[in-house]
């Protein structure tokens, strides 16, 4: 019962990690406060949870877990997430805990799916981490996809009211600034999703291939999509870029996430999920 628990609590603990990230990138831009109270929810069961596997460590080695780099990075990940809820609590730097904890959550996964100490495990854990990580990719396309879908109703609406052609169509659509802003939310879902199934890519690629090659054509391709996404949201923060422009930018930044999708990943020499 341990030993299954022991093996089970890592992988809650991503994915309720990752939950945790993602309102804290999204109060990050936002200023959402009930999205920082539900990151730091999650941020505490996270640090719960953790406690608990450190017990239980404990409890089955009979010492203190930090003599072996693999414990060191359990340790280290447990420290990161408990400064980061005393800077919650006390300093309230909000900005300090994401970024802290994106490090904490790169840890984690490093160690939640690393096959050492759990050999009769491994493959099964490794092939769990390639299905979390294709899982959260295919996430951040489809609300990629859907802020696309948004971005086109923008523009359809502008061309409408541009052209005063007061159609019953266009009151079926809805107002520019609505669409314009679920536009700008899904991306800001889908850019830190798309972020944290790189991190969780690049760790199964370590674990899996002997040969890793960092100029892949698809790993090129997913780091050239979060960065265009990265810079589109930064320049609408910035105010430089909104409205119309916006919309057209978006619509361009999909047509790369389809063209990356569809042909980037052909010239992969290891993305043959199909095969």
């Amino acid at each position: 019962m341990i030993e299954l628990m022991m093996v089970r609590l890592p992988e809650i603990v991503i994915v309720i990690y990752a939950l945790s990230i993602l309102l804290y990138f999204f109060d990050f831009l936002e200023h959402n406060r009930k999205a920082n109270r539900l990151a730091f929810l999650f941020l505490s069961i996270v640090w719960i949870l953790q406690t608990i596997f450190l017990c239980l460590y404990m409890l089955r080695t009979g010492r203190f877990p930090v003599l072996t780099l693999f414990e060191g990075l359990y340790f280290y990940s447990w420290i990161l997430i408990t400064l980061s809820l005393i800077i919650h609590r006390i300093l309230k730097v909000d900005f300090t805990v994401f970024f802290t904890n994106l490090l904490g959550f790169t840890i984690m996964a490093i160690h939640a799916f690393a096959p050492i100490q759990r050999p009769a495990m491994a493959e099964q854990l490794i092939s769990e981490l390639l299905f979390i990580h294709i899982t959260m990719a295919i996430l951040s396309y489809g609300a990629f996809t859907l802020s696309f879908v948004f971005s086109v109703l923008y523009l359809l609406q502008y061309k409408l009211l541009k052209g005063k052609k007061w159609i019953k169509r266009l009151w079926r659509l809805s107002d520019l600034a609505k669409l314009e802003k679920i536009s700008y939310v899904l991306n800001l879902i889908g850019v830190p999703t798309l972020l944290l199934s790189l991190i969780l890519g690049l760790q199964w690629a370590f674990m899996k291939l002997s040969f890793f090659q960092w100029y892949d054509p698809k790993i090129i391709g997913s780091f050239f999509i979060l960065l265009i996404y990265s810079l589109v949201l930064y320049l609408h923060r910035k105010k430089e870029v909104f409205g119309k422009t916006l919309a057209l930018w978006n619509s361009a930044a999909f047509l790369i996430v389809l063209i990356n999708f569809i042909y980037i990943s052909r010239l992969s020499n290891f993305h043959i999920w199909y095969e």
